[in-house]
């Protein structure tokens, strides 16, 4: 027990220096580790979330969970690796990771009063979704895409890559805290008549295209439509002249 003791007032806790990133739905572990190991290790571990109440993610201790304390945000979320606590890996994995999840933990054991701090950062990714339409100007892309977290940015390329002008992206957070962001873009006729949507997360990694050729047909439609709109215009014109004439005439 004495040795024990010893080893415990000489290990130090180590976390992870580099935030550790995870995508709602899925499970993450966050890294922490006892150094040196104790091969009989039963001593408390507690994981602490300093800006929630109250602030106990995990409290383990004798191989038991304690419930009684564990905030419920986290309730049948939350398990340490038994097995690997006489290697020092006192590790949390976290199951099914929400928005809410984000935040800084604190991996800590209170018998020697050490711990070290572990940054979660959570992200929410989907891929747009283009539709087409036509109004007096020409095709008009609109690019949505719902389900982002943290706010995403949205492009419009060409097909060599190049951005295309497209107005400000409409963003709106939901009340599950996700983004849906989305943009329209009026487009001319290329050689290739294909555009991308990207819509971008770089803090989470995460990016996603469409892509969408548009016919050649749909603009001369429109086009073919314009001209004989005019051409109808410009031929009732000179009827009207005509029976003009003809009243005057008489």
């Amino acid at each position: 027990m004495k040795l024990i003791l010893k080893i415990l007032q000489n290990s130090v806790v180590i976390g992870s220096p580099e935030p550790i990133a995870a995508l709602v739905g899925d499970d993450v572990i966050l890294p922490c580790r006892l150094e040196p190991a104790i091969r009989d290790f039963s001593d408390m571990v507690e994981w602490i979330r300093e800006d929630i109440d109250p602030p106990y993610v995990h409290v383990h201790q004798s191989g038991h969970l304690l419930y009684q304390d564990q905030n419920l945000q986290y309730k049948d979320r939350t398990i340490l690796f038994m097995d690997e606590l006489k290697n020092g890996n006192v590790s949390l994995k976290l199951f099914r990771v929400t928005v809410s999840d984000e935040g800084r933990y604190l991996c800590f054991i209170p018998s020697i009063r050490r711990g070290d701090f572990i940054q979660l950062h959570v992200g929410a990714a989907s891929s747009p979704v283009i539709s087409v339409t036509k109004n007096s100007s020409g095709v008009v892309l609109e690019c949505e895409s719902k389900g982002w977290y943290p706010e995403p940015e949205l492009f419009w390329l060409d097909a060599e890559g190049k951005l295309l002008s497209a107005g400000a992206p409409e963003t709106v957070r939901g009340p599950d805290g996700l983004y849906t962001v989305s943009s329209r873009v009026t487009v001319e006729k290329s050689h290739s008549n294909s555009f991308t949507c990207r819509v971008q997360q770089l803090s989470i990694n995460q990016s996603r295209d469409t892509h969408i050729h548009v016919p050649g047909q749909k603009f001369i439609t429109w086009k073919h439509s314009h001209h004989r709109n005019f051409a109808k215009q410009k031929n009732r014109k000179k009827l009207q002249r005509k029976r003009k004439m003809n009243t005057s005439s008489y």
